[in-house]
């Protein structure tokens, strides 16, 4: 099958869905919906009749067994027929099999204008660092963290009297508005991700 313009997207969501209830404003055509552990994300898929798939993680110590549960995730994913996967605050990596099945065709959305600011506290290192702004990238993961080719970008200042909560949810706003332009863009064949064949 040629995925140059993919078709079906899956979402994968762990938390209340900010960036999921925007692709649905956006009217993006969610074919499924996976999640790691119950959530208002997951809620609001059945709510609209979006097929979901709850993939429980239960395990967050060390023994945790990342390959057999990625490989739950890619078995859903082939029986869905997806194409594109796109992150939505999912909360648990994923190991490298995904990203190699699905090499070039999973999104995420990062708060921070890549390649500055990586991991899970870039909002708070990007007020530390003293910078004069930030943004959100939409970029094409990868099995290294907040790595891979940059989609788009959208700027927001660092005010002065800014904390880590407020400047978060201004990046926030840029990021529901972006991501859903992205994935339009992708679906309609004006931004072609790079070729595979499954």
């Amino acid at each position: 099958m040629n995925t140059k313009t993919p078709k079906n997207i899956a979402v994968f969501v762990s938390g209340t869905g900010s960036n999921f209830e925007a692709m649905l404003d956006k009217h993006i055509p969610v074919k499924l919906v996976v999640a790691d552990r119950p959530c208002k994300a997951l809620d609001r898929a059945k709510e609209v009749g979006i097929p979901t798939e709850l993939i429980e993680r239960k395990n967050f110590g060390v023994t945790f067994d990342r390959g057999l549960y990625t490989q739950k995730i890619l078995e859903v994913l082939r029986t869905n027929d997806i194409h594109l996967v796109a992150m939505a605050g999912f909360m648990t990596i994923l190991g490298e099999s995904l990203f190699t099945e699905y090499d070039g065709f999973i999104l995420n959305t990062h708060p921070s204008l890549l390649p500055l600011f990586k991991g899970d506290r870039a909002v708070r290192d990007a007020l530390g660092a003293g910078a004069k702004e930030t943004g959100c990238t939409i970029h094409i993961a990868t099995a290294r963290l907040d790595d891979g080719p940059i989609l788009a970008q959208r700027s927001v200042p660092i005010l002065p009297n800014d904390t880590t909560e407020t400047l978060h949810e201004r990046i926030k706003i840029e990021e529901r508005a972006l991501y859903p332009e992205v994935l339009k863009n992708i679906l309609s064949g004006n931004l072609v991700l790079p070729h595979r064949v499954v």
